[in-house]
């Protein structure tokens, strides 16, 4: 053990389920006088300052240009997000329902309960959305998302975990602003309103201590406490499910390292089990109802089959591409995309992490935090071990590594879990061994004689959160809406049915999402960008399965040649329009413009005409 960093301190005497107990700070906090309190709160106000000042500059390109302006790296997340909060601010104002809707893929239409529109966000912000548009709504939601979940943690690790706030400022700092969170900001506002998910475990651990004293006798009910949890899973479902799964997975480790022994595990589980059972009952009975129109109405679909993305073992060690450390990296660029760079912590913070879960090892919590790290980031890897883009090993060609995730990723609902998220799991767990390690350092400080090992701990710190540091997120411009839509035009053109546009859109190519939004939404698309079923097995795809007119047209587009029409193809083109409710055929300015106008004018067998910008053909007459 090195002296200044163990704990003398023995564990037999201390309770299985007084989670994070080392300080007592409840006991601390209730002897403070009111000017104390003032002075806490002063600090909390600055440390909020902090992490709302940086959560701006992130995102800073975006609120100076809320016009215009669109996240580079968004690919088409940003207009999928904006039409979320758009159409549920348009379902409130109509009295619409908003389970499903056909703005998307007419007729069909979309189960808007299977799909990420975080009604706990878009709801609440109706009045924003109609008043500012979409875009503030969703800016808003990312500011708020990386604001509010480092000081959630703050607030947590200040009252739980430590006295220090300068160490629980830096576990905070990290859970709200790791390269993970950074990268999810590009675009996946539900993977960045992650404020509920430290309360909730919070919840959870104050209703175990709470219990503590009756284990031995009966469990314990506690009914003001199960209701709030029972509330916030249920906020937390309407904001993001997936994140909510993969939290409960890691805190179910954590509490499992941290307990121990299977008499500890199930007397824990005795005292809470009725408690926790009613906040379960209060949950279903508030969101019981959109769960089942998700997974069993119409339109819903299942997930299927093992595995989808893992992490390269690399991206462990390296540094973002939106982190300070970028611009000194090296390797291989080994990201899936940049919204889903979900490891990245680079080598100095894992070495730092390492070195300060040896000496603290005596600490339950860090035993138990060095578990949850090592257990999901093997399960962010998938299946198969990936080094540098390469799955294969050894001499043969069929050489593989298998991973974890082999065993685990074919389990609902597990199977519809993107497994390299899992790795988000161990940014509260590094946060956890960073504040606690900060808090030795300090005490160190105030006692000893020497400053050699707070001088070295906070050296080490600097140098392995400045690389990770986030930059400002890159911001372009948006292509200008066709006036066709802008201006209205194409309601004289929308009777009951729908618009196709050449060719629909699809999750590659959204844009046609936000021209439905400027035309305040006169009519319903063809395509779309969404979460649907595909195939005959109903499962998830992204947009409908494509009708053979929109298979030819996206070929036409993208190889910018004019096929060969037959009478086959006229008459497969009339009747994929009727199936539509075609009223009006759309073509943007768009790549292969030329080739698409005439392959379209020979389909339907009427010309073009150019009204406002785009090329217009009423198919009203012909289907």
């Amino acid at each position: 053990m090195v002296p200044g960093w163990g704990t003398d301190r023995t564990e037999e005497g201390r309770s299985a389920i007084a989670v994070i107990d080392r300080t007592a700070p409840e006991t601390v906090e209730s002897r403070r006088t009111p000017a104390q309190w003032l002075r806490s709160a002063r600090t909390d106000l600055i440390v909020a300052g902090c992490y709302l000042s940086l959560a701006v500059f992130v995102l800073a390109g975006l609120w100076s240009n809320l016009r215009s302006g669109y996240l580079s790296k968004s690919d088409q997340d940003q207009t999928l997000y904006e039409w979320f909060y758009a159409v549920t601010a348009r379902n409130i104002t109509d009295l619409a329902s908003p389970l499903s809707t056909q703005l998307q893929n007419y007729p069909d239409g979309v189960n808007m309960m299977a799909n990420t529109l975080m009604y706990g966000w878009g709801v609440p912000f109706t009045p924003v959305t109609l008043l500012f548009g979409p875009t503030v709504t969703f800016v808003s939601a990312l500011t708020f998302g990386l604001f509010g979940t480092a000081f959630a943690w703050y607030w947590v690790f200040s009252r739980e975990l430590v006295t220090a706030k300068f160490a629980a400022a830096v576990g905070g700092l990290f859970c709200g602003f790791a390269p993970a969170m950074i990268a999810h900001t590009n675009g996946h506002a539900n993977f960045v309103v992650l404020v509920l998910l430290p309360f909730i475990a919070l919840q959870v651990i104050k209703m175990a201590r709470r219990a503590e004293n009756t284990v031995a006798a009966r469990p314990v009910w506690q009914p003001r406490a199960a209701v709030v949890l029972g509330l916030l899973v249920a906020v937390q479902l309407t904001l993001g499910e997936e994140p909510l799964l993969i939290f409960a997975l890691g805190f179910a480790v954590f509490a499992l390292a941290y307990l121990r022994t299977r008499r500890d595990i199930l007397s824990t589980l005795r005292a809470v089990a009725p408690s926790v059972l009613l906040a379960a009952l209060i949950t279903l009975t508030l969101t019981g109802f959109g769960l089942w129109w998700q997974f069993a109405g119409p339109q819903s679909y299942r997930f299927i089959g093992i595995g989808r993305v893992g992490n390269d073992i690399l991206s462990l060690f390296q540094f973002s591409p939106e982190s300070a450390g970028s611009m000194f990296s090296f390797g291989p660029d080994v990201s899936i995309n940049p919204t889903e760079d979900n490891t990245y912590f680079g080598w100095p913070l894992l070495v730092l992490v390492a070195v300060a879960a040896y000496l603290l090892r005596r600490e339950r919590i860090v035993r138990a935090a060095a578990i949850v790290i090592v257990v999901f980031t093997s399960l962010s890897l998938g299946i198969v071990l990936s080094f540098d883009g390469v799955v294969r090993f050894g001499d043969g060609d069929f050489a593989m590594v298998p991973m974890p995730w082999l065993a685990f990723g074919w389990i609902p609902p597990l199977n519809g879990i993107i497994e390299s998220r899992f790795a988000m799991v161990a940014i509260p767990a590094i946060a956890i061994i960073l504040a606690l390690g900060t808090q030795r350092a300090i005490e160190l400080r105030r006692t000893s004689a020497t400053m050699r090992r707070p001088i070295a701990w906070f050296a080490a710190l600097t140098f392995a959160l400045l690389p990770i540091a986030p930059t400002m997120l890159p911001v372009a411009e948006r292509t200008p809406t066709p006036a066709f839509f802008a201006d209205g035009t194409v309601r004289q053109y929308v009777s009951d049915g729908s618009v196709v546009i050449v060719p629909p859109p699809t999750s590659g190519d959204a844009i046609a999402l936000r021209w439905q939004i400027d035309a305040d939404f006169a009519f319903p698309l063809v395509g779309g960008y969404f979460v649907g079923p595909s195939g005959t097995d109903h499962g998830a795809g992204y947009g409908s399965d494509p009708r053979s007119t929109a298979v030819l047209l996206m070929l036409v587009r993208t190889f910018d040649t004019v096929p060969v029409i037959d009478q086959a193809r006229r008459e497969q083109a009339i009747s994929d329009l009727r199936y539509w409710g075609a009223d009006v055929v759309v073509l943007p300015p768009t790549h292969s413009g030329d080739a698409l106008r005439r392959t379209v004018d020979d389909l339907l067998g009427i010309p073009a005409e150019q009204v406002d910008g785009v090329w217009v053909w009423d198919v009203r007459g012909l289907v």
